[in-house]
């Protein structure tokens, strides 16, 4: 008798799975985590009571819309809360976009060092990836338009760029969208834009306020701490909306996630001093590591991008593996087209000297 086992659609298998930074490190020490991004100074201790206040009422399902956090997001940067959709991580937004807005023989466009989940949800809904190119590791308006076609209708922008750094100006931003035919939806993904201080940069709010075909996702995962809880959030035309919340989970936002993250957001002091911090402590690692003669990017996020002579001894595989003997975990960046490069997260005062100490020792500097 012939037996047979379910098999995925097809292309399902054709997806590369996504593989998080490393939390753990062999050897008898505490590890410094420096490859996800994760702000050094924790959550917000009042996130972080709102969050244990929910233990005696895990029994209860959360407000299926994520109400009183639509209003809390909403009341903090004067938007519509109807217009606002929560999941679970801005992972689970960008996914749910591909699904209700990309079909089979549709094409969606990312750039070339995009976060690697964009790649993944565009295949998972069936469509096709496209890659554009970048100019000097950031992206290129002019570029991604080039690769726009008949069958295009999606665009996934990070804004700030991970693991890059790098970011486009506002007004190129809108001459995106612009440019763009009326029936592309364009993603801004805004994971990172709490960090940014420059004066030519908008996470798109207001491009969503303004148009019907423009979303913007963010996430608590970075600035906010809240990254073991899995939240975040999209403002999008209501339209968008409405067609996001029909696909959701009825449930998809936990209680205590609910809880945490009304806290969090309100928590200004919090957030300005995350902001502070960073401030601080990107531009000295990142002079530190030139003063090494190490290639280091530009970057308007909580991390660095290092780049590694093309030899075996400081290739970039080299240095994670002398990082690691000291307990400093970083993050390959293979998967995004640098296989020379590493990226390290802006971390505490002493996991940053710790950090630079190590490169001097790597680079027989010390």
């Amino acid at each position: 008798m012939k037996t047979s086992i379910p098999e995925p659609r097809a292309g399902v298998l054709d997806i590369t799975a996504y593989v998080p930074g490393e939390h753990e490190v062999e050897g008898d020490f505490e590890p410094i985590v420096l490859s996800a991004n994760e702000t050094p100074l924790g959550p917000s201790p009042a996130a972080v009571s709102a969050f244990q206040a929910e233990a005696g009422r895990l029994h209860r399902y959360p407000d299926g819309s994520a109400g009183k956090l639509r209003r809390a997001i909403a009341g903090i940067y004067g938007l519509n809360a109807e217009n606002i959709v929560c999941g679970a991580g801005s992972d689970e937004l960008l996914s749910l976009l591909a699904q209700c807005y990309l079909s089979p023989g549709d094409e969606a466009i990312f750039t070339e060092h995009g976060f690697l989940v964009y790649r993944n949800v565009i295949m998972a809904a069936g469509a096709k990836p496209v890659v554009a190119p970048e100019r000097e590791l950031a992206a290129d308006v002019d570029l991604i338009l080039a690769c726009v076609t008949e069958r295009t209708k999606v665009i996934f922008l990070a804004n700030p760029n991970n693991p890059t750094g790098t970011y486009v100006p506002f007004d190129e931003v809108r001459r995106l969208r612009t440019s763009l035919p009326d029936d592309v939806l364009l993603v801004l993904d805004a994971a990172y834009c709490e960090y940014v201080r420059r004066n030519d940069y908008a996470s798109g709010m207001e491009l969503v306020a303004t148009t019907e075909n423009t979303v913007m996702t963010r996430t608590f995962s970075k600035i906010h701490g809240l990254a073991a809880l899995r939240l975040g959030w999209a403002y999008c035309p209501a339209g968008v909306a409405s067609a996001l919340n029909r696909v959701r989970g009825p449930f998809n936002v936990s209680a205590p996630a609910i809880a945490a993250g009304i806290a969090a957001i309100e928590d200004r002091g919090h957030v300005e001093a995350s902001r502070v911090h960073n401030d601080v402590w990107l531009p000295w690692l990142t002079d530190q590591l030139r003063a090494l003669g190490l290639e280091v990017g530009d970057s308007v996020g909580n991390f660095i991008l290092i780049h590694f002579p093309d030899d075996e001894r400081h290739s970039a595989g080299a240095a994670d593996a002398f990082l690691k003997s000291r307990g400093i975990i970083g993050r390959g960046v293979r998967g995004y087209g640098l296989p020379n490069a590493l990226r390290i997260t802006i971390g505490t005062e002493k996991e940053n000297r710790a950090v630079a100490e190590a490169f001097r020792a790597f680079l027989g500097k010390d």
